[in-house]
């Protein structure tokens, strides 16, 4: 069964905004001031507390996988407060906080790319799947027993069929028996 690429993104839009909604339905704690962004003293004195951080809520049936993406989140959390912090500063020119932007939203970019690449791969049939990507390089590992080249073409067609034809992609098994 193959599942058309914009109805993959729509579902995943529609997921992400029910996520959301209840979320902001149902948070106590609002610390934002919406208004203090139009003052003209924004820079210098508005911080912005009380902002969820983003999550990505993935089960994992291996200790290992929720493991690997422990470490990728916490990496990338330090890289975000940093553009967030360089964003913030008034000790960058604008072009410099435009690249953090830029950055940040890159950043977002691959999380989400991410999420959806394992979300594919898993409705493949396999009952965890990690997906890092890296620039033009795409790194897949499955929890499967034992794949075959058809299995793993597959997955690497996924890949490219969402990524572009121009990564490199490699794909390991991970045994539910490590």
């Amino acid at each position: 069964m193959k599942v058309k690429r914009r109805t993959v993104w729509f579902l995943t839009l529609f997921s992400l905004v029910a996520v959301i909604s209840v979320y902001y339905v149902f948070e106590n704690d609002r610390n934002i001031n919406l208004m203090a962004i139009f003052s003209d003293d924004t820079l210098q004195e508005t911080t912005l507390t009380g902002l969820p951080e983003e999550t990505r809520a993935v089960q994992s049936e291996s200790y290992l996988f929720e493991q690997m993406r422990m470490e990728v989140e916490h990496e990338r959390s330090q890289l975000r407060e940093q553009y967030t912090q360089k964003i913030a500063s008034d000790q960058y020119s604008a072009e410099e906080k435009n690249e953090a932007y830029n950055e940040m939203n890159a950043l977002i970019k691959r999380n989400s790319s991410e999420a959806m690449l394992e979300m594919l791969i898993k409705s493949l049939g396999y009952s965890d799947a990690f997906v890092r990507i890296e620039g033009e390089k795409v790194a897949v590992t499955v929890m499967s027993d034992e794949m075959s080249k058809e299995e793993a073409n597959e997955i690497i067609y996924v890949v490219m069929s969402e990524q572009g034809e121009g990564v490199q992609v490699t794909v390991n098994v991970q045994s539910n028996y490590y």
